[in-house]
């Protein structure tokens, strides 16, 4: 991506959030000794920002510095971002670039994320962006904030501002004279916009950033301490359970709510519409009173769900959709005359985020206020649909990111907030904590949308790719909060009023949603990638980890090996002979180096992948092992090479790519959601089995560092590799290809009989 700050963390200033459809409805700016205070943009303020000078990443809407920062009295800095700690390490990366830019020590620095009524909005944390648009924004402010503390130094000790020296807050000039930045804050507000041409720091004056600093997030989840949303105890809480209806469409026709109110411990029992749910002193108490009123209540249920299984792929071909042509190129002169022609298709089920630890969200009402800390990924667009909901002002609303238990795309998170405040509305002012239970969250998250790849393409006498065709069949990959045209908050539409969900959108190129990754990121001559994207929703679907890349990857990817074997070119071979990205063969050719791959090899596969085709470059090779008798894969280790521009954190990245490799082969090898014509049959862990600890790979992640390129989020960036390897290696392996995922032992057993 190019920057057009040209900087090592540089992200394009007017890039929006992924997953999102449209530039954030509201602004958010931190006044100098208050609260920050949300407004709607006027026209007129829009025209007005669009002719000021661009600033990097998300500091571009965020304009004032005292959005970003805080210098305290005490000797500490606070830093304000929108993005959030979702397991990923975020915190702890911002945390280093800050202080560098600040020549702060770690310890000395707060972190505020994720609060309606504190941070800026910077969209949804997603789409591997959080470095390229945070993690800018505070280099940036931070450096000027530095310059700023400097200058007011230089005042004071009456010496130049190029001269003086800075270690962890303490400023020092040749003379021996010394001020710190905390007494020197009250001279320096930070209320003004920062300006265009400040310089931070070079990466060879970097000191924490490059390097594997501890986790600031780790230390609560080993210990006992309050680590999650779930840990939470307010004083005079009470506990909240949500009855779901069995299916999407279903309606409750009766159900004994003075039963449940006489139970023990019940304080309310809320009935609206076909939302239910129970609050009660006792978290063992609400779940008793739950599963009474799921025996007494009466639904209606109709027969609304797609087939299962293969007639499921045909099914969506026939399907009301929106088509587009994306990544098309006509270059006939370019191109030799085609001697040999593949076609295929890749299928992909719908899949479970799987998160270990239910949704859950504690809420309290006050004075007409309501407080809500919950696990979401986009605190400012729960609030707009909250909004909606509630029918309350988006004052009165305040939602705070508590870090939940599993998340990386859009599960329960979001749903579990506004469940926690209907039921919260109920109980007189006590705060409840409301959480989901193991089938609500198999049951009700949005799914990874099933998908349908085809694929075909011609090759020259030298066996070349010279026409190349990907035509996919998908679902929307976002339904997330805040839809301008409807609600995207599960309880919303069962309520007597209801808020109907918004319609089906596809995320733009260059991102994409259901066609992320399906633009090839080789040179072809001629291309062409069509998308039909399924406008009806009969299964919820949204935001799965990389929403389309997974699976386009999965065909695209299996497909080049294909072609390999089509062409007789060995498959890293056969890659690089259609790769012109100096940056994409290094990868391949360092992982291929690494492996020790060979060209006769069995029992090993070969990817790669441009996360969205502007991030970040992943190459992996991956041995299977075949029981014949099961049909199960297992797979023992896997070799990955990751360039992720500039390194800010070495041991982070590791975690979330191999953290992305490992979540892949769960996919990969067994994981799909089972359902009838009338509701979802996943509702616990035998229904669908992930992987297990002594299944987990052994992965080998080696880094390529460029300290003068930006930097590049990695958390989506292994598992479109991973999938496709996995499937290279099985048919290198036995000779026989599946195209069909997942790689369960009931298919691969089918297949090699």
């Amino acid at each position: 991506m190019n920057a057009r700050d040209n900087s090592m963390f540089g992200a394009a200033s007017n890039q929006v959030a992924d997953e999102s459809f449209s530039l954030p409805r509201r602004r958010f700016f931190k006044k100098s000794g208050a609260l920050a205070v949300a407004f709607s943009l006027a026209p007129s303020l829009l025209n007005a920002q669009a002719a000021r000078p661009a600033l990097p990443g998300s500091l571009n809407n965020f304009r004032k510095l005292d959005s970003w920062l805080a210098i305290n009295a005490d000797g500490t800095v606070a830093f304000f971002s929108g993005k959030v700690e979702l397991g990923q390490g975020i915190t702890t990366a911002l945390t280093q670039i800050v202080a560098d830019e600040l020549d702060i020590d770690m310890a000395r620095i707060r972190f505020v994320s994720g609060d309606t009524d504190r941070t800026p909005d910077e969209g949804v944390t997603a789409g591997s962006l959080s470095i390229q648009q945070s993690g800018t924004a505070l280099r940036f402010a931070a450096a000027e904030v530095r310059a700023l503390l400097l200058a007011a130094a230089a005042q004071k000790l009456g010496a130049p501002a190029e001269s003086l020296q800075v270690a962890d807050g303490t400023v020092s000039s040749a003379s021996g004279g010394k001020a710190t930045y905390w007494e020197l804050s009250g001279s320096v507000p930070l209320g003004r916009e920062a300006t265009p041409g400040v310089k931070p720091k070079t990466a060879a004056q970097h000191k924490v950033v490059g390097k594997s600093v501890p986790r600031r997030d780790i230390p609560a989840k080993v210990t006992g301490g309050e680590a999650y949303v779930q840990d939470m105890r307010l004083p005079g809480m009470v506990f909240g359970r949500v009855v779901r209806p069995p299916s999407l469409t279903a309606k409750l026709q009766s159900v004994d709510e003075a039963a449940a109110r006489a139970m023990p411990g019940v304080v309310a029992v809320i009935r609206d519409g076909s939302f239910l749910a129970v609050a009660a002193e006792r978290e063992e108490q609400a779940i008793a009173a739950r599963y009474a009123l799921s025996q007494s209540a009466k639904w209606d249920v109709p027969a609304a769900l797609p087939p299962m299984g293969p007639a499921l792929f045909a099914h969506m071909k026939t399907q009301r959709s929106t088509d587009s042509v994306v990544g098309k190129k006509d270059n006939p002169q370019a191109a030799a005359t085609a001697v040999k022609t593949l076609k295929a298709e890749y299928t992909r089920p719908f899949q479970s985020h799987g998160s270990i630890g239910p949704s859950c969200a504690v809420a309290q009402w006050k004075d007409g206020k309501v407080t809500i800390w919950t696990h979401s990924q986009g605190v400012f667009q729960l609030r707009g649909d909250l909004v909606k909901v509630l029918k309350v002002p988006a004052a009165n609303i305040n939602c705070i990111h508590k870090e939940g238990s599993g998340c990386y795309g859009h599960n329960g998170a979001d749903d579990v907030g506004l469940d926690a405040a209907l039921v919260a509305r109920a109980t007189n002012g006590r705060p409840v904590k409301l959480q989901w239970m193991r089938e609500d969250e198999f049951g009700w998250e949005p799914y990874g949308s099933a998908m349908v790849m085809n694929m075909s393409a011609g090759l020259d006498a030298n066996g070349k790719i010279v026409d190349y065709t990907h035509e996919l069949w998908s679902h929307t990959h976002s339904t997330r909060p805040y839809d301008p045209d409807g609600s995207n908050l599960l309880a919303g539409w069962h309520l007597a009023t209801p808020v109907p969900m918004g319609p089906a959108k596809n995320i733009p190129q260059p991102s994409g949603g259901s066609d992320r990754n399906a633009v090839p990121y080789y040179t072809f001559p001629q291309q062409k990638v069509i998308n039909h994207m399924l406008m009806d929703m009969p299964i919820r679907v949204s935001a799965l980890r990389t929403l389309g890349a997974y699976a386009n990857l999965f065909a695209a990817e299996s497909f080049m090996d294909e072609l390999a074997e089509a062409a007789g070119a060995d498959p890293v071979e056969f890659r690089l002979r259609h790769l012109t990205d100096p940056r994409a063969r290094a990868v391949l050719e360092k992982v291929a180096a690494d492996a020790n791959w060979k060209t006769g090899d069995k029992h090993r596969g070969v990817s790669f992948s441009r996360y969205k085709n502007i991030g970040c470059y992943v190459a992996a090779i991956v041995d299977i092992e075949i029981d014949r008798a099961s049909g199960k894969l297992s797979v023992p280790r896997i070799a990955m090479v990751g360039d992720v521009g500039l390194i800010v954190n070495p041991d982070g990245i590791i975690n979330q790519l191999e953290g992305g490799a490992i979540q892949s082969t769960s996919w990969t090898l067994g994981e799909q959601v089972s359902y009838d014509n009338r509701q979802i049959l996943t509702k616990s862990w035998s229904d669908y089995p992930v992987l297990t600890y002594a299944e987990v790979p052994k992965v080998k992640t080696t880094l390529i560092n460029r300290p003068s390129d930006p930097s590049l989020g990695v958390g989506e960036g292994s598992q479109g590799p991973v999938v496709a390897a996995i499937a290279n290696a099985f048919a290198r392996s036995s000779g026989k290809r599946l195209r069909d995922l997942p790689l369960a032992p009931a298919r691969v057993k089918a297949l090699l009989a």
